[in-house]
């Protein structure tokens, strides 16, 4: 005789409530409805407003977050970009300046003789005679005769002096600064200053678009790395892989995204060039501002293609990106490896290859910044001819290549030139005999004088100064960013 199978459970199950409540036990004859709780507390399954251990940060809200604490920091943030723009502008204003000016070999003029004539001595006879007596020159000053007479000035057709050398104070134009009368950034900055169509306020050109250029630049380089990671993820999907036997460079995708980014900022950089460059002078200032500048470049010169992809831009621009994302970072890290030192086993020696190489790749990258400079104030197109506060070289010049070489066989580079002394002969005749004395200064012939080296490495010096401040301050300061690189000043 079999046992009756026992019924199913399955039926009578009822899964578990997830509310908790503290209330007294529920009696046969009493519903659970009919049941007040002891107290009216409950706990629910609502998330706290304050997530961990009751704190929250300032303005968390559930329903999204605090506009105005979004805003208030957009605003400090700004503001912080703006004063320390300000602050670090004036030295970058005067090495600026100090790029574009042209300094040609025959700055100093050509050399001015004097020659004072003869005055022979007459006797007493002579002198108290009636014919010299009747000579017109009987109440002129004897000193006179002899004095020096400056040759005559060749002019135009209409009249007007001709300019024979930059520094011809006759005819200098009254906007522009005379040539050779600052070497450094901090000479070119009080030069600025007491010259007196520009002064004070000039110091701080291009202050804001120098302040919009940064500020992008931070936000948008981030932005193009994610892209070019997130694209060559998908394109090579093996990199993912931990057995992929490929692996890019790890300097690919950030100087990849360091130029690309400086080929997006290009216009404002233009535009910041020619602001700093433009004479102040009401009469001869081209721009009114960072728009009006952008306006007239893309109705002159040429629309977005001339602004952005016109060989005197695009190739300086994709030279001195590049140079200025690779140079700095590669050689401190070749270095680095071929003497096996890292920042755990040898931090002092690691810092202070950063600061060789950081030293050591400004021979490579002002060249090609200098030149990108000098370009940037040549206009294109239908433009009039720009005007700059320093000199400029006149003849505008064909790319890259014909940029430097100009530089380098037609300038000078001993700055800040010193006047040179006259070639002054004498010729007195008195009796018997004739003495001569010739004294002309001596003309350095040094190299510098002969060549345009130094015009390329100009600010070289303010440069080096802000890779020491930096190594000093990460020496006493610290840091835990091992691949942030060097600050540029």
């Amino acid at each position: 005789m079999s046992l009756p199978q026992p019924a199913s459970l399955r039926d009578l199950y009822a899964p578990p409530t997830t509310t908790w409540s503290f209330s007294p036990p529920v009696n046969g004859t009493q519903s659970p409805a009919s049941i007040v709780p002891a107290h009216s507390h409950q706990w629910s399954t609502r998330s706290s407003q304050h997530l961990v251990f009751g704190l929250a940060p300032s303005g968390y809200d559930e329903g999204g977050a605090d506009i105005a604490s979004m805003l208030r920091g957009a605003v400090v943030f700004v503001l912080y970009q703006y004063a320390s723009t300000a602050v670090a502008l004036p030295w970058e204003v005067g090495k600026l300046l100090l790029q574009v000016q042209w300094v040609p070999h025959d700055s100093e003029g050509p050399e001015i003789q004097e020659v004072t004539v003869a005055v022979e001595d007459h006797n007493e006879d002579d002198v108290l005679s009636d014919a010299y007596a009747e000579h017109d020159s009987y109440f002129a000053d004897p000193t006179a005769e002899g004095a020096a007479r400056p040759a005559p000035r060749p002019t135009d057709e209409r009249g007007y002096v001709v300019r024979q050398w930059v520094v011809d104070e006759a005819v200098v134009p009254q906007y522009i600064i005379p040539v050779g009368s600052a070497s450094g950034a901090s000479g070119m900055m009080f030069r600025l200053k007491n010259f007196e169509p520009e002064g004070w306020l000039s110091l701080w050109k291009g202050l804001l678009t120098t302040t919009i250029t940064d500020i992008l630049k931070q936000f948008i380089r981030p932005a193009v790395q994610s892209a070019l990671e997130g694209v060559l993820s998908l394109a090579i999907p093996a990199l993912n892989s931990p057995l992929a036997t490929y692996n890019p460079p790890p300097l690919l995708i950030p100087v990849a995204s360091h130029v690309i980014t400086g080929f997006i900022l290009s216009p404002l950089d233009l535009i910041r060039t020619r602001l700093i460059v433009q004479s102040a002078h009401p009469r001869h200032r081209m721009y009114k501002g960072p728009l009006d500048a952008l306006d007239q470049i893309l109705e002159l010169e040429g629309g977005l293609h001339g602004i952005y992809f016109h060989p005197h831009i695009f190739i300086p621009a994709i030279l001195d990106c590049t140079l200025r994302a690779v140079v700095p970072f590669a050689l401190p890290a070749l270095v680095a490896s071929y003497f096996r030192m890292t920042y755990e086993t040898h931090p002092f020696a690691r810092n202070a290859v950063e600061l060789a190489g950081s030293c050591a790749s400004l021979l490579i990258t002002l060249p090609f910044e200098t030149v990108r400079r000098r370009l940037q104030v040549q206009t294109r197109g239908t433009a009039r001819p720009f005007k700059g506060c320093v000199e400029l070289r006149p003849a505008p010049y064909n790319g890259v290549v014909d940029a430097f070489w100009h530089i380098l066989t037609e300038e000078r580079s001993d700055l800040p030139l010193r006047p040179r002394r006259r070639h002054r002969r004498k010729s007195l005749t008195k009796g018997q005999g004739q003495r001569q004395e010739d004294t002309q200064s001596q003309d350095s012939g040094n190299w510098l004088r002969r060549s345009g080296v130094g015009q390329l490495y100009r600010g070289l010096s303010l440069r080096v100064g802000a890779s020491v401040f930096m190594f000093v301050l990460a020496m006493f300061v610290g840091g835990d960013e091992q691949d942030a690189g060097w600050a540029e000043l």
